[in-house]
């Protein structure tokens, strides 16, 4: 049997033997409680803050704002509805972009349609940016909230957060600012103040650390309301026993993998580069993602003809492994693609690989094989 070849790191990462042996010995051995005030469960509780710490190293911040939850999406929910609890009373604008993860955009759908708030969303161009003037031209002193993912799930797009979030506090500074940074977190480095904001989310699964630990960064002075009451864990923020081994998995990870950001994104753009070149070589291909302002750990292109889904399984079968688009989608139409203006026959044609540290030529060879025979068999399958 062939071994897998994996592109959909975008989706989840292969967990590292770091964070596989952290969360081991967290469920075998410190296996307490870190409310517990017995040795075992401070043990515990140690562990837990040691993870806090690493993944504050990777903010730069004070691991005093760092509070775990069981994911981005949590996070994400948090962040939004929580914000709005404390600072959207009064002020019932929020301003998002338009294609912003579902975990963002379904709260503050949910905000508009259920309790009034006006919703602004800000489209990209057709290279996935936002224009930060757009954006920032919309936030006024009635905006309670503006959100801005760093990277784009799913065609690499960098936003100009930086730019859109210090005219906020600049201008505005009651206006919290939220950044989901998932799909940038140890890919690009990042220091918490100097994206100017108030917020920022980030997932383990995404890193090489395990499914179901995320994290959000606070900033000293933010205020935000929980969405879970009860024991008050996380400093009152959410509470729930937290998930040691999964947590102590995630800081593990960060902790093995910050030493080679640099060394893993120098091979992310070798890779990206070298597919770049073999997918313009195919005159049935549309690359969707531009070649500045992106990541180079996704890459999404449009395959003439032949439906996403399509293709995802006769890729499949050949033991390779994409995405038609975001993992959360589950196969529906991209609100990404069609806000950049993509037309439909593109965006039902889309494809999504995205890389890991581990990525190798070898693999996009195999891949562009791959994508060449099943281009020509699905065109005779037609005939």
């Amino acid at each position: 049997m062939s071994i897998p070849v994996y592109l959909d790191n975008a989706a989840t990462t292969k967990p590292c033997e770091a964070a596989v042996s952290a969360v081991f010995l967290n469920m075998a051995e410190d296996y307490g409680n870190p409310s517990s005030l017995h040795s075992i469960g401070l043990q515990a509780e140690k562990n837990m803050n040691e993870a806090r710490k690493s993944i504050a190293a990777a903010l730069v911040c004070d691991p005093a704002c760092i509070v775990f939850t069981s994911g981005a999406t949590e996070a994400n929910n948090t962040a939004v509805f929580g914000a709005v609890r404390n600072y959207g009373r009064r002020k019932k604008r929020i301003v998002i972009s338009s294609f912003e993860h579902p975990s963002v955009s379904e709260p503050v759908k949910y905000l508009e349609e259920n309790f009034g708030y006006e919703a602004i969303r800000i489209s990209p161009g057709r290279n996935g940016v936002i224009d930060a003037d757009d954006f920032n031209a919309a936030v006024d002193e009635n905006t309670c909230l503006a959100s801005c993912m760093l990277v784009n799930n799913e065609t690499g797009s960098i936003q100009p957060v930086r730019k859109i979030f210090s005219y906020a506090k600049r201008n505005f500074p009651e206006c919290i600012t939220h950044c989901d940074a998932v799909q940038g977190f140890m890919k690009l480095h990042m220091k918490a103040a100097e994206l100017f904001a108030d917020i920022i989310v980030v997932s383990g699964h995404k890193v090489h650390a395990v499914k179901g630990a995320g994290a959000m960064y606070i900033r000293k002075g933010i205020r935000v309301a929980p969405l879970l009451l009860g024991g008050g864990q996380e400093k009152n923020l959410r509470s729930g026993t937290e998930s040691v081994p999964l947590i102590c998995g995630f800081g593990a990870a960060v902790r093995a993998l910050m030493p080679s950001i640099d060394t893993s994104y120098g091979n992310a753009e070798e890779i990206n580069g070298y597919l770049r070149k073999k997918l313009k070589k195919l005159e049935y291909v549309t690359i969707n993602s531009a070649a500045e302002e992106t990541s180079p750990y996704i890459i999404n292109f449009s395959i003439e003809g032949v439906r996403s889904e399509i293709m995802l399984h006769s890729l499949e079968s050949r033991d390779i492994y994409v995405s038609s688009g975001s993992a959360c989608s589950k196969g529906a139409k991209s609100s990404v693609l069609t806000s950049m203006g993509l037309s439909d026959k593109l965006a039902d044609t889309a494809i999504r690989v995205s890389v890991s540290r581990s990525t190798t030529m070898g693999e996009i060879d195999m891949l562009i094989k791959a994508v060449q025979e099943s281009y020509l068999n699905l065109n005779k399958l037609k005939r």
